[in-house]
């Protein structure tokens, strides 16, 4: 089979040949009809995350080791299972979770694998999907497509799961007010659905770049706001009816987390997702004294996921814009990625 590899940092992926792994144990082989490439791709094939200050956190001190597979977004057919397994339907079209954790440590114990001391996720710590076939560690990974198409699904397993884990961290507040959504790409093109399928009053959507401000608009967003803006605060607050009560910040840079602080309301509430990098200065007595409320999340668990699988199948929440691309393709998809020419999401199709 093809799988396409990290074999270097911030050099092009390599195509090696292998022979197609035999599931063990409990272990599925699932077919790949499509596998989405995000930022989170684009930060293991770089080998660092930035943590400001010219610091750097090296991707290899967290366990991860090339060469890896990379694409954690990925719907499939299943093919074989390992004799351990259970009843595993084959031929079943399903959405891979891929935040896999050790199933033992409380997070797991809890149900909240993505937040495992031993994470173990494909794409990430385990070869994923940018190639014909991928092992699955369990059956109860898999969710049912149930008739969606896989390439307008896959994106659900990263994009769709990590903004409405977020968005739901918000609680009653977004059908209070607007959110405002830091981020125009797939994640906040994603979230403007969500927002919809969850009763929200909507998204006021800032970015940088003005076609994907365009797209957001076009999606349904109430306002689309230039982050560039030497007032884009001031703007964001007034969208807001007088400061945001919730901003999710899908980029994570030193610059988005500054306008979110700066666009709050007092009582304000934000949530930073992304993980573009940097740091910032904030005087400690403003936390309390505004009173503000700063949070992260981190992906998405399986219930969430099968969740949002469900509002799609259920007409809810329509797909994010995609672009699908062939698997041999994946190069010129990673620096588009990296260039910033990419609106919505672009899936790879072996």
């Amino acid at each position: 089979m093809r799988c396409y590899c990290v074999t270097s940092h911030g050099q092009p992926l390599e195509l090696k040949h292998q022979e197609v792994p035999q599931p063990q144990g409990t272990e599925v082989l699932v077919r790949v009809k499509a596998a989405g490439l995000c930022h989170s791709d684009l930060h293991i094939w770089e080998g660092y995350y930035d943590l400001g200050g010219g610091k750097k956190l090296s991707l290899a001190d967290r366990g991860i080791k090339l060469p890896l597979t990379l694409s954690h977004e990925i719907c499939g057919e299943v093919v074989a299972a390992g004799p351990d397994a259970g009843p595993v339907q084959t031929g079943m079209a399903a959405i891979v979770h891929p935040w896999i954790g050790c199933g033992a440590c409380p997070a797991c114990v809890r149900g909240e694998e993505n937040l495992c001391i031993k994470p173990q996720s494909l794409g990430v710590m385990r070869n994923g999907g940018f190639a014909d076939y991928v092992i699955v560690p369990h059956p109860r990974y898999l969710v049912d497509l149930g008739g969606l198409d896989p390439v307008k699904a896959a994106p659900l397993a990263c994009a769709g799961v990590t903004t409405y884990s977020a968005i739901r961290k918000f609680g009653e507040r977004i059908h209070e007010a607007p959110v405002v959504v830091i981020g125009a790409g797939g994640l906040g093109l994603m979230a403007i659905e969500v927002l919809k399928a969850l009763g929200g009053k909507g998204a006021i959507v800032v970015d940088i770049d003005a076609a994907k401000r365009e797209a957001a608009l076009k999606e349904g967003a109430l306002a689309a706001i230039d982050a560039r803006a030497p007032d884009a605060a001031t703007q964001i607050a007034e969208a807001a009816g007088g400061g945001a009560r919730a901003v999710l910040d899908l980029v994570g840079a030193t610059s988005t987390v500054t306008l979110a602080l700066d666009s709050c309301a007092r009582g304000g509430h934000v949530v930073i997702v992304g993980l573009m990098g940097g740091d910032i200065t904030l005087a400690l007595p403003i936390i309390p004294m505004r009173p503000l409320r700063i949070e992260g999340s981190y992906v998405g668990t399986l219930p969430e996921l099968r969740e949002l699988v469900s509002l799609m199948r259920d007409g809810k929440i329509r797909p994010a814009p995609v672009s699908p691309r062939p698997l041999d393709e994946v190069n010129e998809a990673l620096q588009a990625l990296h260039h910033g020419k990419v609106v919505g999401r672009q899936v790879l199709v072996p």
